[in-house]
């Protein structure tokens, strides 16, 4: 008990900067879908070409997720979020030197596997400084960062591009990587950190057992369809508000940053609304909010009205995030700590999976049809897919806690 009161006292400034540090992460990787519209001019690139660009982020980010949550469970939190934060920072620099199509989708697949470790990592490091009671609702605020570093990209990367172009925009934001690195180094370390290299051996992480639980892999596929919505939409729509609804750039970065601004706010609350009143009912939270996020996306790509489509978007984005909340909080309530940062791993690499399906798919759709409606029908049905997966959950005694290594223990 003693031990865990002399870590919890900064608990809160860690969970900050977390925060953080996810702001930067997402703030890196997302400036590119609003770049890609300058970069598809300069080489002179089609739809699908851009597709693939956006998609070879998520490929490396998704074979990364499953060996960054084991590196997390057997060395520790701190040392793969340093390094995590380093790799992804030099690469992001990398990118504003691309010469090519071949070169960005090299650049952005290694960029992709330096991001790969902060997501279980920053999870553990939840686990590291929470007792357990707390860490869903901890989770839950950490991951609106998510939807704020949307938010954050458009509004960033259109008028640095707009002044001072993509390259040196990607020269700058990547230079955010050494405070961030900084900030890490100094200031956080778990206890766990500073384990011997006798007690890391020992630290057995059961990975076959962890991977033959279905609990975990309904969770994942879950996730998964979810992911395809929100990657979909994250990547595509800076081009399909300038193509076809007729925005300029500027307007475009204002109009884009809204859902990320009101999801991320919808999720400060969400993690609560969920443990005040969907305690064990977490299933049904998740597929209701792809219910209605499927609705409002039909309305959001029918609509005449670009006001009444930013608002049908915005709603989307807020119900879709219901199962984003679940996903990074009900492993934290049914799960050891041990394995945590393992379990992390798998459920974001269906994410990030669909992070590499849905911006390709998408640009496939777009350049067979030469519409968006078709894609948007591809993230509806997938929307739906999400709610089977839902609803599917058993109950939360479904997967073990024993075992557990706790704070408090």
């Amino acid at each position: 008990m003693n031990r865990y009161i002399g870590r919890s006292q900064n608990k809160h400034f860690i969970l900050f900067l977390l925060f953080v540090g996810y702001l930067v992460d997402y703030l890196d990787r997302m400036v590119m879908s609003v770049a890609v519209v300058s970069i598809k001019e300069e080489f002179n690139l089609d739809a699908a070409a851009v597709g693939a660009i956006l998609s070879s982020f998520f490929l490396s980010y998704a074979i990364m997720q499953i060996p960054g949550g084991w590196l997390t469970d057997k060395l520790g939190s701190r040392k793969v979020l340093i390094w995590s934060i380093i790799v992804w920072s030099v690469f992001t620099v990398f990118t504003g030197f691309a010469w090519s199509l071949i070169s960005l989708l090299v650049i952005r697949f290694l960029f992709g596997l330096g991001q790969g470790g902060y997501p279980s990592a920053s999870q553990k490091g939840i686990a590291d400084y929470y007792p357990r009671d707390e860490r869903p609702k901890a989770s839950a605020y950490l991951m609106s960062s998510n939807y704020f570093g949307m938010a954050l990209a458009p509004l960033v990367a259109a008028p640095m591009i707009l002044f001072m172009g993509w390259r040196n925009m990607f020269y700058v934001i990547g230079l955010l990587g050494i405070l961030l690195t900084v900030a890490f180094w100094v200031y956080f370390k778990p206890k766990e950190s500073t384990a011997s290299n006798k007690t890391l051996k020992e630290n057995s992480v059961p990975l076959k057992e962890l991977l033959a639980n279905s609990g975990l892999w309904k969770i994942t596929v879950m996730w998964f369809a979810a992911g395809i919505v929100n990657w979909g939409l994250s990547s595509w729509i800076p081009s399909y508000l300038m193509e076809d609804r007729g925005m300029d750039l500027l307007s475009m970065g204002f109009y884009a940053a809204l859902p990320g601004l009101s999801t991320g706010v919808a999720m400060l609350f969400s993690g609560w609304l969920l443990d005040r009143f969907f305690n064990n009912l977490e299933k049904y939270y998740a597929a209701f909010g792809m219910l209605m996020s499927g609705i409002f996306l039909y309305l959001m790509f029918t609509s005449t009205s670009i006001v009444a489509a930013m608002v049908y978007l915005n709603l989307c984005m807020i119900f879709k995030s219901f199962a984003f909340t679940v996903a990074f909080a009900l492993p934290h309530k049914i799960m050891s700590k041990k394995v945590i940062g393992s379990a992390m791993g798998v459920i974001n690499m269906g994410a990030q999976a669909a992070g590499f399906i849905s911006p390709l798919v998408m640009g496939f759709i777009i350049s067979l049809t030469g519409s968006f409606n078709g894609a948007f029908w591809f993230l509806i049905v997938c929307s739906g897919i999400s709610i089977i997966a839902a609803l599917s959950i058993k109950k939360n005694n479904q997967i073990a806690q024993s075992n557990d290594v706790d704070l408090l223990a």
